[in-house]
């Protein structure tokens, strides 16, 4: 029986309380995200999309409802077991590639380690453990701007993965990148989902990138509108289904 990795219940995110317009970005939301699932994330342009990932991994805490990670339930916890709970966890990858631009492309790895007071050595070997996984290793002694977009953004999953995450949160990772680095990176975290069993929870607008995923979320106004599983679907049966859904939802937009 898989476990249960992310379970978020009725999760709802008010901003401007106290205001004479408060917002409400998330209505009572849930979501039930078991080991090994690659998750990914759609909805028109102010959807609530990012809101909703971010209310389920620590970034934001919802106003209201629940979420639980690795059995742990995020709003009773305080700020110091957040950050430690955070770092033995989860590994983020944004579509700015967040780099230190001061620092070599080790260190900007290694940033996440040090922060936790891990021995030089070890470092070492974790560093370059996933840069040889990534096919980054000979850029380890160069600093951002003297890679290639593809390179950087290899950077940061790399600075993600070198925690040993149970789950990797992505917003729109590829957003950056040309078609083919945006395909050499979701082939590895397909090859990350599958093979070494990370979850992942990730947001895209394109149908083609969240062909990879075994779950689809729709999200509008704020809530799931409707869900696509991808079980006993190749993946181009199911990038169908997914440009379906996204035709019909942009279609109702002009009746």
């Amino acid at each position: 029986m898989k476990k249960e990795i992310i379970h978020a219940t009725q999760v709802t995110k008010i901003y401007g309380i106290g205001t004479s317009h408060p917002y409400t970005a998330l209505h009572d939301v849930s979501l039930l995200m078991y080991e090994g699932e690659f998750v990914c994330v759609m909805g028109p342009s102010g959807a609530g999309k990012s809101t909703f990932i971010n209310n389920l991994s620590t970034i934001d805490i919802p106003t209201k409802g629940t979420v639980y990670i690795q059995g742990e339930e995020v709003r009773q916890m305080s700020p110091k077991q957040m950050g430690e709970f955070r770092y033995k966890n989860l590994g983020f990858i944004f579509q700015e590639f967040n780099l230190l631009d001061s620092l070599t492309i080790f260190e900007n790895i290694a940033v996440p380690l040090t922060l936790a007071n891990m021995n030089h050595e070890e470092i070492t070997q974790r560093v370059h453990d996933v840069s040889r996984k990534l096919d980054i290793e000979a850029t380890l002694h160069k600093y951002p701007s003297e890679c290639s977009g593809g390179q950087r953004q290899r950077v940061a999953i790399a600075r993600a993965l070198v925690t040993h995450p149970k789950v990797i949160v992505a917003d729109e990772p590829t957003g950056n990148l040309d078609s083919k680095n945006s395909h050499e990176i979701l082939s590895l975290f397909k090859q990350l989902n599958e093979t070494e069993g990370v979850s992942i929870l990730m947001v895209t607008h394109d149908p083609k990138i969240a062909s990879y995923s075994s779950k689809l979320l729709y999200i509008k106004d704020g809530m799931i509108d409707s869900e696509i599983k991808r079980e006993g679907l190749s993946q181009k049966e199911y990038f169908y289904k997914i440009v379906d859904l996204n035709s019909n939802e942009s279609q109702e937009l002009f009746e």
